[in-house]
């Protein structure tokens, strides 16, 4: 359960990113979203979005191509995490 909350830190703290490489403008999502484009601007930077804000940013701006980015970028922040190898996983979960 710890690892669904760190998941969605992650993506809320990664969120300013993502709507950076999405394209949108940030008056676009502002309006979008019902916000005042300075609020929207300041939120970018810092990242206190609410709850209700990133549901409605993610309906925009959610693709394929974003969230492959996405899951790269997860990807390299876990690049020193420990690993093992695939037959050390087949034999831990007790596969042939």
């Amino acid at each position: 359960m710890k690892n669904i909350v760190q998941d969605y830190q992650n993506l809320k703290g990664n969120l300013g990113f993502l709507i950076q490489k999405s394209g949108f403008k940030n008056s676009y999502l502002a309006e979008k979203i019902g916000m005042q484009v300075t609020n929207f601007s300041v939120k970018k930077q810092k990242g206190n979005w609410s709850d209700t804000e990133i549901e409605k940013l993610l309906d925009i701006i959610d693709n394929e191509e974003l969230e492959d980015l996405y899951l790269g970028k997860l990807m390299e922040q876990r690049s020193n995490d420990e690993t093992i190898s695939l037959e050390q996983f087949k034999n831990e979960m007790g596969w042939k």
